[in-house]
């Protein structure tokens, strides 16, 4: 790939993949609606210290990732496009820094840096990831500027100004990861670069190199962390011991899995490229790295990718999400293999890659052909017939190009044609979800339908499952929790906010209490548990079977 054709693919990979869909799907809960919401009550109340939601202090995480998304709420509005912004710029940005390593590394003449950027844009985890509204993803890229940025240093001339450019911004992106989820962001680089050091056989180096990037690492978030201790004395206690040690250590951590959890997901997270990896594998292998900087990218990114991830398997609690840090060094080694396979060995390992896809492709479009025309209606995945034949024909595009890709005798475009057939499916699925997922995930719908009959006036209760979504589609900080506190247990505690949670027999007694002036909205199965308890209601609405209901008295 010339300069020119790699950086205008890649910012077409880019829109079409990250920026367009940005507004084209609801909001999912528990996630994106909580990621949205902190952010607007920041706003709304002007508090950009004490992260809240539903008004209630809310301590799993810092502040960075709720600033970055309150920006784009206040210069775009209260929207869906606003609130998963910040998450497709993160993406948008790594892939930059991936791009600009590799050139600084490898030259200008080298396609490396384009197939790597490629390849991380066009991942299935990092499509998926920054498409939505999480913190990982911001994470991710403040730790790939840190390493990136340390790097670069571990590359200039001891003691010079420019190692200690880039040592002090190491410091300032790894403040800025912590601000955005904690002790991680410092675990991740520390875990690279001391083996990396080591490797090298620069020991004396590991503590003289440590000096700036703790400054710049103190020096951004120290404001921020002195004003919610004097604020929220509990903060760090809470964050400290229950969202990072007891995550870690505990048998009874949130999310907790097997130690080869992450190993089984790395396929996923990096289809479809993991059908390239024997390729990879080989061309690392058989590579001659005479290339005394690329030789050290290799061995950088190797540390990158293997210590965190054994950092991350030996954690109780276990998400996919947390392991998209890993990605940008994993693409980084799989391009650098990948590229050697392509030019200038045989090809048939590339080529099996690319007929498995083409055999997946091929499959998965004769069982959607098969569910639709043959299984029963109550198990149809779209409601609309147009969804079914914009899945197909994608599917069935796809499965063109691949073939084009795996004729194709020019390597550039035998790459290009593999990457866009996959980015044509993970663009299509923006417009194919399954009616289901919407129905229990995206209650956005059912909650604006009736928000005209709300007013300031208006009593809310919510049970756990949709809290996040009543608030942030009607606007409300006031809302009362039914039945379980889950994510917003902290925040009960509070003297101050205790009263918001009741029994479904307290909801029962308030809601008499306030004829005419009460409104309920709940999962249909947490209905079920509370309905003998409260009084007969007005109304109730409803998004569908296993959905929301909103329920009037």
């Amino acid at each position: 790939m010339t300069k020119r054709i790699s950086l205008s693919l890649l910012f077409t990979v880019f829109v079409v993949l990250y920026l367009l869909p940005l507004g084209m799907r609801p909001l999912f809960i528990p996630d994106e609606t909580r990621y949205a919401e902190i952010p607007r009550e920041m706003v709304k109340t002007g508090d950009w210290v004490v992260p809240r939601i539903n008004g209630l202090r809310y301590f799993e995480k810092p502040v960075m990732g709720y600033w970055l998304t309150a920006a784009s709420l206040t210069a775009f509005g209260e929207n869906n496009f606003s609130v998963r912004l910040a998450t497709a710029l993160s993406t948008g940005l790594a892939a930059v820094l991936i791009f600009f390593l590799c050139r600084v590394c490898l030259g200008r003449a080298s396609p490396l840096p384009g197939l790597a950027a490629l390849t991380y844009l066009t991942s299935l985890g990092v499509v998926v990831l920054g498409n939505v509204a999480v913190l990982d993803t911001p994470l991710t890229l403040f730790l790939t500027a840190t390493l990136v940025s340390f790097f670069l240093a571990t590359e200039q001339k001891s003691s010079s100004g420019r190692e200690k450019g880039f040592l002090f911004l190491a410091g300032l992106f790894a403040g800025s990861a912590f601000l955005t989820k904690g002790f991680l962001a410092f675990a991740v680089p520390v875990l690279t670069a001391g083996p990396y050091l080591i490797l090298q056989g620069r020991w004396k180096d590991t503590l003289r190199m440590l000096f700036l990037p703790v400054a710049g690492a103190v020096l951004i978030s120290l404001p921020w962390a002195n004003l919610i201790h004097q604020r929220e004395p509990d903060f760090w206690n809470y964050f400290f011991w229950y969202e990072h040690i007891h995550r870690f250590l505990s048998d009874a951590a949130q999310h907790k899995e097997p130690f080869w959890f992450f190993l089984a997901a790395i396929p996923a997270l990096f289809f479809p490229w993991i059908l390239f990896l024997p390729a990879a594998i080989i061309g690392l292998w058989d590579k001659q790295w005479s290339i005394n900087p690329e030789k050290r990218l290799f061995l950088f990114c190797l540390c990158w990718f293997f210590f965190p991830f054994l950092f991350f398997s030996a954690s109780s609690g276990k998400l996919i999400t947390y392991l998209l840090p890993c990605i940008p060094p994993l693409t980084i080694l799989f391009a650098l293999g990948l590229h050697h396979k392509l030019f200038n060995e045989n090809k048939k390992t590339v080529q099996v890659g690319i007929a498995i896809a083409a055999l997946i492709i091929s499959l998965v479009l004769l069982f959607i052909a098969g569910f639709y025309f043959y299984s029963p209606e109550k198990l149809q995945l779209f409601q609309s017939t147009w969804k079914w034949i914009l899945l197909g024909n994608s599917l069935a595009i796809m499965l063109f190009l691949l073939i084009g890709a795996f004729k194709q005798r020019d390597n550039q475009i035998k790459i290009i044609l593999f990457a866009l057939s996959f980015s044509l499916l993970f663009f299509t699925l923006n417009f194919t979800i399954p009616s289901q997922t919407i129905t229990v995930k995206a209650p956005g719908s059912l909650i604006l339908r009736n928000a005209d009959n709300i007013n300031s006036e208006t009593l809310i209760l919510s049970g756990e499952e949709g809290i996040q979504a009543v608030c942030w589609y009607l606007k409300r900080e006031d809302v009362y929790l039914v039945d379980g506190a889950g994510e917003l247990y902290y925040g009960l505690n509070y003297d101050d906010s205790r009263h918001r949670s009741l029994t479904p027999e307290n909801a029962g007694n308030f809601i008499k209490e306030h004829p005419g002036k009460t409104i309920l909205f709940a999962r249909q199965r947490e209905y079920s548990r509370w309905q003998s308890l409260l009084p007969e209601p007005v109304s109730i609405d409803s998004n569908g079977s296993d959905g929301y209901l909103f329920i009037y008295y």
